[in-house]
């Protein structure tokens, strides 16, 4: 192979590939570097499988409510077809050769291997050294991050990856984490039958999104059998039992740690370029530019641990190094989804976020099943919009839509904050009638 190409990228994740992707189509040497699976995290122990797990589980709830709204229903779970679609047609049972083969069939150049800057444009793998003309593209993703709990790290814990890979359910599990991988786990498992506790630190669910979502996950996941302890924090792990704060303890088959994700960058070299090996983030600049011939793209940025995310920098990245120019990053539209059910999507600022940054805020709420499908759909039709407005500018500044298809819902929202549509506008457009985005109607009229 030889050492010198136009560019390398490093970690062949969504936005690695991506990049390392269409830059060969371009006809740039391009050198992709991963020593796991490409792909990375979100084919293979995130967002696909998950989601499968969660269309399961959701079929489940489904079946169940069908009593008393279309006759009579009783469901038998059974994990094994989970399972096995999860391993067959979602990861090939962990193997990444179809990936290796989409990279290569475009021109890159594939190494298997841990690579490590060693200058500017110079990344060594191996105790080779590497040059790019162009420069480099570090795309290497985030891991679990694991809370320093005495006795966690000789306990035999899962991750979301040992929870993606399970072929059999256990009988009960504690989850540690109540943020959006921790809950969509908790309740798939919960409807397969499992006895689930989930322990959260921080005194709500899903602390960085609205108050409102967090009272609407928490009495549903109660209501489905979900032990829930808030404002508890773990203070030891004696194998599979967690000691809480309050002096109670938790005890079960397995244990979850679902408390986030974490860069690991100081295996990079990065002090070789100037920037800090000690650093949470690569901080980038609009055009993704880390340093000269350096640019980063996904998780490691430090912008949220989404593949959406990961995409969205990498066309920039892929613009930048081609010299076509195009729009700078904007992340005040930065959508997410937790799914859970109901969904909860949100979009741009909290009430409290907009608050915080001096934000002249007002906001509008209305439930979902008031509307007219949230009363045709019943059962499962909790759920609410919530609008977070910035009244000095008439602009919709965030937003929330929870309920069914809430992360769907959220699409029209996002294009409103993005786009910066005038509140009085999005007053007098026409809403489908009966949809669940109607909904959005009645909150915005609430607006001054």
């Amino acid at each position: 192979m030889a050492d010198e190409l136009d560019v390398i990228v490093l970690g062949l994740g969504v936005g690695g590939e991506e990049v390392g992707g269409k830059l060969a189509d371009a006809g740039l040497s391009v050198l992709g570097i991963e020593n796991r699976l490409v792909g990375g995290e979100c084919p293979y122990w995130g967002c696909i499988p998950s989601k499968m797990m969660i269309r399961a589980s959701g079929l489940l709830t489904e079946g169940r409510r069908i009593t008393g709204m279309a006759g009579a229903s009783e469901v038998f779970p059974d994990w094994a077809p989970v399972a096995l679609r999860i391993r067959d047609e979602a990861t090939d049972s962990w193997n990444d050769k179809v990936a290796v083969d989409r990279f290569t069939g475009r021109g890159g150049r594939f190494l298997r291997g841990t690579g490590r800057l060693t200058g500017p444009k110079q990344v060594e793998v191996d105790g080779q050294t590497y040059t790019a003309r162009k420069g480099v593209v570090i795309a290497t993703g985030t891991k679990a991050a694991i809370p320093p709990i005495p006795g966690l790290a000789e306990a035999p814990y899962w991750t979301n990856k040992e929870a993606i890979e399970t072929d059999t359910l256990p009988a009960s599990i504690t989850v540690l984490g109540g943020g959006a991988i921790g809950l969509e786990l908790a309740q798939m498992f919960a409807r397969f039958g499992v006895r689930v506790t989930i322990v959260e630190a921080m005194d709500r669910l899903m602390v960085y999104e609205e108050p409102e979502s967090s009272e609407l996950i928490t009495e549903i996941l109660k209501r489905e059998g979900v032990t829930v302890h808030t404002g508890s924090r773990a203070e030891r792990v004696d194998g599979m039992t967690v000691h809480l704060a309050d002096g109670s303890t938790v005890t079960s088959e397995k244990l979850l740690v679902a408390t986030g994700r974490t860069s690991d960058l100081h295996k990079l070299g990065l002090d070789t370029v100037g920037l800090d090996p000690a650093a949470k983030a690569i901080s980038v600049d609009e055009h993704m530019r880390a340093a000269d011939g350096l640019w980063a793209v996904g998780d490691c940025t430090g912008h949220g641990a989404f593949t959406h995310m990961a995409m969205y920098q990498a066309g920039i990245a892929i613009r930048d190094i081609l010299g076509q120019g195009g729009p700078p990053a904007d992340y005040r539209a930065q959508p997410r989804v937790t799914f859970t059910d109901p969904e909860i999507g949100s979009v741009g600022l909290t009430e409290d976020a907009a608050r915080h940054h001096g934000i002249h805020v007002q906001t509008a709420y209305t439930k979902i099943p008031e509307s007219a499908r949230g009363w045709i759909h019943k059962a499962g039709n909790e759920g609410f919009i919530k609008l977070v407005a910035d009244m000095d500018r008439d602009v919709l500044v965030g937003a929330t839509s929870a309920g069914p298809n809430g992360g769907e819902v959220l699409s029209a929202l996002a294009v409103a904050v993005h786009a910066q549509v005038p509140v009085h506008l999005l007053k007098n457009m026409i809403y489908a009638y009966p949809t669940f985005h109607r909904a959005i109607e009645a909150a915005v009229q609430q607006l001054d």
